[in-house]
């Protein structure tokens, strides 16, 4: 299975409750619009949505604080 940008988009402005504006470069961790609660969910909804595991020596800003990124290391998967 895949994840599209606007998949995630719409997961982290529908379920993780970002109601500023974002984008592909948004800084969602380090701007602080995230926090350590919001990243299980959202690996929780990569795994699921993509059928992978996320190994914890994965789980950086340089994988998952943008959209791009995530969108980036997503592609890895598989």
């Amino acid at each position: 299975m895949s994840l599209s940008q606007q998949e995630l988009l719409a997961y982290l402005r529908d379920e993780l409750n970002i109601e500023e504006e974002i984008d592909g470069q948004t800084e969602l961790f380090s701007g602080g619009l995230l926090d350590s609660v919001s990243m299980v969910s959202l690996i929780t909804f990569i795994e699921e949505k993509t059928g992978s595991v996320i190994q914890p020596g994965d789980v950086t800003l340089e994988n998952f604080d943008t959209v791009d990124r995530i969108s980036g290391y997503v592609a890895t998967l598989g």
